[in-house]
């Protein structure tokens, strides 16, 4: 006959409840390379169980040195180092960058209307690229393959469409100091148009799948809840605020280019949980594609770029046929346009939220500082606050839903 040894341990029956169950802390890691981060992001958990007591999140991984790249380039050689910030959205970088310069420069009112529009529309292009790509991303995490799919379908029409636009497909460099490289194609409209109805549909199929699925609205609804006051406390912006009901948008409040022209609403949450954030963005693409088609309509003919030779290149055949031409076009690629001494901070609204460029010059062609405020540092900030108290489960879609971009992030 076998004896039976006792360990001594305590077994579930002798214990009220499952919290008696004895327990210690334990750290895990997820990251820097794991599924669920979406970037080099390491968060050191203590857990207890399932349940998260303290986060350590760590950045650091992916310093790609924008700041100081920018200090050695000249103003336009800092575009291509913009594209990487954000790289799902690139335009909108572009564009924020160029605005910034323009104010030092005192050009501002002086940019063609064409390329005001132009910038709008590939800017919103790109603002529904990174909406797609956080949605879909962060419903596969929660096991819904479909809608991934789904999203990146419709991001692929309008990646195809950009790269019509500037020659390339994600790291576009189209924007200019002054307006834009080249004017859109002329068949562009038309297609635009198509690619909207096609988004639109994508967006229904979405609707269909997700909104009223039981299991992602568990896994949603009531998950991460920040509310209005902390969000502003931690200097939130973007889809991430107007999830907690901050009713903050840079395009109506503080308007540029020529978003004031335009009729869009600025969609708001109410919880500011996981749920409100993707339902924003969800939104937010609807009123993109609205936008879009209002721009398309009112769009002038005209120059794409500033008449001004102190600014803009010249054209080739001055540069090859004119001594004039080949000087002005060698003094701006070697020394860079030569922007009057002074700072600028300057805003706009990105895919994530308020991004910002503070420029210091120092009358050279480059900059002497270049300082990016992106929007979605703050948010990760506030990720160590929120993660006590959840379950390990509930820091994927929590994370998927802040949306951190490791380019802008960690820079």
């Amino acid at each position: 006959m076998s004896q039976q040894i006792v360990l001594g341990v305590p077994t579930a029956e002798e214990f009220d409840t499952e919290e008696d169950l004895p327990t210690e802390p334990m750290k895990i890691n997820m990251g820097p390379s794991h599924p669920a981060m979406h970037g080099t992001v390491r968060i050191v958990l203590t857990i207890e169980g399932e349940t998260v007591k303290e986060g350590d999140v760590q950045i650091g991984f992916l310093h790609r040195c924008f700041e100081k790249e920018s200090e050695y380039a000249t103003y336009t050689q800092v575009f291509p180092y913009t594209d990487r910030l954000n790289y799902v959205s690139p335009m909108l970088n572009n564009v924020g960058y160029a605005i910034a310069v323009e104010k030092l420069l005192g050009i501002t009112s002086r940019i063609p209307e064409r390329a005001q529009y132009v910038r709008v529309i590939v800017g919103e292009m790109s603002r529904i690229t990174d909406h797609l790509t956080c949605l879909g991303a962060g419903s596969m995490e929660l096991g819904a393959l479909s809608i991934f799919f789904y999203a990146i379908k419709a991001r692929e029409w309008i990646w195809e469409l950009l790269e019509e636009v500037s020659g390339a497909r994600l790291t576009h460099s189209y924007v200019r100091v002054g307006g834009v490289v080249a004017d859109l194609p002329e068949d562009f409209a038309p297609k635009l148009r198509t690619v909207i109805g096609k988004v639109r549909e994508s967006m229904r199929e979405l609707d269909q799948l997700l909104l009223t699925n039981r299991i992602f609205r568990d896994r949603m609804d009531g998950v991460a809840v920040v509310s209005a006051e902390d969000a502003v406390a931690w200097g939130w912006t973007g889809p991430t605020l107007r999830s907690t009901g901050v009713d903050y948008d840079v395009r109506k409040d503080h308007p540029y280019l020529v978003y004031d022209r335009f009729d869009f609403e600025v969609p708001v949450g109410s919880r500011g949980d996981n749920f409100d954030r993707f339902a924003v963005r969800r939104e937010e693409i609807l009123q993109s594609l609205s936008i879009l088609e209002q721009a398309i309509d009112q769009i002038p003919p005209g120059p794409i770029l500033i008449d001004d030779p102190r600014v803009v290149l010249p054209p080739k055949s001055e540069v090859y046929n004119t001594i004039e031409g080949m000087i002005n076009h060698f003094k701006l690629i070697v020394d860079g346009i030569k922007v009057p001494p002074g700072e600028v901070y300057s805003y706009t609204e990105g895919g994530n939220g308020e991004l910002g460029f503070y420029i210091v010059s120092d009358g050279t062609g480059r900059p002497f500082r270049c300082r990016v405020r992106p929007p979605c540092f703050a948010i990760v900030s506030a990720l160590p606050a929120l993660l006590p108290g959840m379950y390990i489960a509930d820091i994927v879609p929590t994370f998927g839903m802040m949306n951190m971009i490791g380019g802008e992030c960690d820079r």
